[in-house]
Order: C-alpha cells, then structure tokens, then sequence
C-alpha cells in the first residue's frame, strides 16, 4: 500500500501543478493559441520555423507553448501516471477492495477531462466548457487524494454527523467558488465590480447585468466558503480529532482568508497575470486541505465492517 500512497501523492501533486498551469494559460488569453485539438496547427510538435511558416495567428509562439505543454504534460505524464496507479491497485485489490472503485472513478473522470479539453478548444473556450473543465480537474485531485489516504492506515474514532456535514458544505462552497472564477475569468466579468468588498460601492449591486451577476456570485460563494471553513476549523478542535486532522482544518481555515485577501489585491491591482495565477493557485490549495481533511474524518469513522472488508488495519496513522 505505501507505493500506491506514494504515487497517488505524486499524481495529486502533478494534477495541482496541471491546474495552476491551466490559470497561466487562461490569464495570458493562450486558451485557444492551438485552436485545433489533439494536435496544434496539425503538429503533433509544433517547432519555431513551422510556426513562423503559419498565416498569422494573432497569437505569439510562446502562448503557444503554454497551452501545447499544458497539453502535453497531461496527456505524457498525468495520463501514463493514472494508469501505473491504477495497475497497482488492481494487483493490490484483495488488500483494499475499496481502493478499485475509486480507481475506476479516476479513471472514469480523466476521459472526460481529455473530452472536456477538446470541447474547451472546439467551443472557443466559452465560459461554461472553461468552468466544467476546471471543476472535472478539481474532482480528478478529489479522487487521487482520496486513494492516498484510503491507501494509508488510520485511527477509527466517531465523529458527529454534524462535522460531517459541515465539511461536505464547506467542500461544495470551495468547489463553487473556484470554477466561479473561471465563468468570471472567461466572461470578462473580473472588474465588473471594480471595488472590493463592496461591488461598486453597493453592498447588493444591480443584478440584472449578467458579468455583474457572475462577479457577485463568485465573491458571495468565496464569502461563504471562508465564513464556513472558520466555522469547520472551530468545530474540528472542539471535536477532540487527532492534533494533526484538527490542524488541517485550521491551516484550511487560514489560506482561505489569505485567498480572500489575494482576491481584493486582484481587483487592486487590475488583474495583473501573476496575481491571477496565484489567486487560482492558492484556491485550488485550499480545496485540497477542505479535500484531505473531509476524506481523513470519512476514513477514520468509516463502520468497522467496510474497514474490515477493505483489509485495513485499525491502528494509529
């Protein structure tokens, strides 16, 4: 199990780093510099001298770069990664029969994500198809940090339903708040509210404009999210949880605050390339704590009939 944790880790990290990439490539307009998909101009590698060839794209070639190896680093290492884990897992599967599920789950949401890819480029890189594609890749981390702890031992302890259920809201808000932004990002909503934390001066703005609407309610979800994870922090050390599982949810609680103050820097600083990227790197950041923590607190009350079924052995992480 320790080389199925470990390279569920690895992959998880990779896909963190696949997604901050793909906030370069939207902030720097490279979304559709291939505009053509799988290939990029008909290259399957695009060199300078066949690029200067082209009619003008109106795009230069290292925003081609950006998005070729964006795409390259998920189809060559992302993808061939998946499939070694998943390969592990199935020879492991007497050990932790659960762990083949999740695996075929992975597996499951990294085909969309290629379709979605293509659709993003096909479509124009419209709002909608940005934002699905972004929230498919947020749910293929969700499910490779799920095989790293489903993969590790744990510490069974009850926890209340309540802490359960306030983890699950705080996990939906981050999700909401993040593929937001990229609807906002795509739709040239991110200085329709030119003033921050009032849209406009207005505590409740005019909602009938539709980049207004989608910059309000990305700000009213990111709001919520943070008020929630203060409150998940709060109840996770009143809940008497292992030293480290309760940290998580306090270190989740503190980058959400620093994403909130990356948001206003934001607007402050007009969208500046580097402070986009960083605002979406930190988000994501934060929905892989919210995601960590909710999967520890799910594997350490699971009933001891799955633990026992899965294999796991009940002793201290």
């Amino acid at each position: 199990m320790i080389a199925i944790r470990r390279l569920a880790v690895a992959t998880a990290i990779l896909a963190y780093a696949l997604i901050v990439l793909g906030a370069l490539v939207r902030s720097t307009n490279s979304g559709l510099s291939c505009p053509d998909w799988p290939t990029c101009y008909g290259y399957w590698v695009l060199t300078p001298a066949d690029f200067a060839a082209l009619p003008y794209t109106g795009y230069t070639y290292e925003q081609v770069m950006l998005e070729w190896v964006h795409r390259l680093i998920a189809g060559v290492f992302l993808g061939p990664l998946v499939l070694v884990l998943l390969a592990l897992i199935v020879r492991r599967r007497q050990e932790r029969p659960g762990l083949l599920a999740a695996g075929g789950l992975l597996l499951a949401l990294l085909i969309v994500q290629k379709l979605l890819g293509g659709i993003t480029v096909l479509d124009r890189n419209s709002p909608w198809s940005v934002a699905l594609h972004l929230g498919n890749a947020m749910l293929v981390l969700a499910t490779l940090l799920w095989i790293a702890v489903r993969a590790g031992d744990v510490e069974r302890r009850e926890v209340s339903a309540g802490l359960h259920h306030l983890t699950a809201a705080s996990w939906l808000l981050v999700i909401g708040a993040i593929t937001s932004a990229a609807i906002v990002a795509k739709s040239g909503a991110a200085l329709a509210c030119s003033t921050w934390p009032l849209c406009d001066g207005a505590l409740l703005p005019d909602l009938a404009d539709p980049l207004i609407r989608a910059n309000f309610t990305h700000r009213f979800l990111a709001g919520l999210a943070a008020l929630a994870l203060l409150l998940l922090a709060w109840q996770a050390t009143r809940a008497g949880l292992p030293a480290d599982l309760a940290r998580l949810a306090r270190l989740a609680a503190i980058v959400v605050w620093i994403e909130v103050g990356l948001g206003a820097v934001t607007v402050w600083g007009e969208i500046a390339t580097g402070l986009a990227v960083l605002h979406q790197a930190v988000g994501v950041l934060v929905f892989a704590k919210v995601t960590l923590f909710w999967w520890r607190l799910r594997a350490a009350s699971r009933p001891l009939a799955l633990e026992a079924g899965d294999g796991l052995a009940l002793r201290g992480a």
